[in-house]
């Protein structure tokens, strides 16, 4: 932690105890319930998501050994303070715009996926920044996110499904954005080192992510969840087999090395949670993990080495190619899926076509000027 005793005691209680005030109040005025008896998301599809947030992430940012305690504890107190404030602007934008309620599990539901945008920018920060820090940074990319989430849907007419996996592509450049205000730890610091015990919890968070991962793509689809678990299922093995090979082919010694496979094992979900729906064959997910896996492991390489140490940017469990590179080729591949599917370039599918891609600028655009302004 970069701030003392003294401080800690002063600011984080005060500051907790501040957002849950203006939250339970909040929630007076604002909260209602929905109708729970058309709900869409079963409570089952809601605890897998919520072990996937609590357990994969939390258990998935230990490497640090420095940080163990900090990235379970905080990550914890990082989630619930997200899902409450996710819920309340949620309820804001349909009050404002007086759209019907939702039912209370599918919101918190979407919350919970929501949040998954602050967990993935706090592995860019971990080890740099406070509690207070943190918190500031929770509120703050919640709002940014639902505030991108709802320019994509109201004016660019993405769906609110595919709208959510777009939780990879900000999580991941809001972070490096915030990471790039903050000096980088010395390479000799214990802040930047990890042990084998500490290599082997963040291993076991990347097995929770894993198991979880196709609950999560599919989660929030009402009309093809069977086949968006299907997909991402294949996407998720092919990636794994993609991460072992890979890893052995680029060392010097030819030994699998768990850095490797600890990011790559995961592209494949997040490279098929954009397009999984529109995935008709399973060849398609299987080729969209190798080549998210790839990416993952060459990328670690060449960001590491070249474009981090150019653009002075630190990230310490490796967002850019863990969650970034593979987001951008599920976002890329659900433009390529919707040409494919219409065969040719109609106007009508022009105009469709644009809209992903805006929806991809307007996201990243916001995560990386919002980004910059918050750290």
């Amino acid at each position: 932690m970069s701030s003392n005793y003294r401080n800690f005691r002063n600011n984080v209680p005060w500051l907790i105890l501040f957002l849950e005030a203006v939250f339970i109040v909040l929630f007076y005025f604002l909260f209602s319930h929905g109708d729970e008896s058309r709900s869409t998301v079963s409570y089952a599809a809601f605890q897998d998501v919520n072990h996937m947030v609590i357990f994969g992430f939390g258990f998935f940012l230990t490497f640090l050994k420095r940080y163990g305690f900090s990235s379970t504890g905080f990550n914890l107190l990082i989630v619930v303070l997200g899902v409450q404030c996710s819920v309340l602007i949620e309820n804001l934008f349909y009050f404002l715009l007086e759209i019907p309620h939702e039912d209370g599990l599918k919101r918190i539901t979407k919350a919970a996926v929501s949040i998954t945008a602050v967990v993935i920018s706090t592995g860019a920060v971990l080890g740099k920044t406070n509690p207070v820090q943190l918190i500031l940074m929770t509120v703050v990319e919640i709002i940014v996110f639902h505030m991108s989430r709802w320019i994509n849907r109201m004016y660019l007419q993405v769906p609110d499904d595919v709208g959510m996996m777009h939780v990879h592509l900000f999580g991941a450049y809001f972070g490096l954005a915030v990471s790039s205000c903050f000096p980088e730890p010395s390479p000799r610091s214990e802040k930047n080192a990890s042990t084998p015990k500490s290599a082997l919890l963040s291993m076991l968070g990347t097995l929770f992510l894993w198991v979880f991962w196709p609950s999560f793509n599919s989660v929030l689809s009402e009309d093809k969840k069977w086949e968006v678990t299907y997909n991402t299922y294949f996407a998720l093995a092919v990636s794994a087999v993609t991460a072992f090979t890979f890893s052995a082919m680029t060392t010097k010694d030819g030994k699998f090395r768990m850095a490797h496979i600890h990011s790559a094992v995961l592209a494949g979900g997040v490279a098929v949670g954009y397009a999984a729906d529109r995935i008709r064959y399973p060849w398609i997910a299987m080729i969209l993990g190798l080549l998210a896996s790839v990416i993952t492991v060459l990328g670690s390489y060449c960001l590491q080495r070249c474009l981090n140490p150019a653009l002075e940017i630190h990230d310490s469990s490796g967002v850019h190619f863990t969650f970034g590179f593979p987001a951008v080729l599920g976002a890329l591949a659900q433009v390529v899926l919707l040409v494919a599917e219409n065969g040719t370039f109609l106007t009508s599918l022009g105009y469709s076509v644009m809209f992903h891609i805006g929806a991809f600028c307007v996201t990243i655009s916001m995560a990386l000027i919002t980004g910059l302004i918050t750290g």
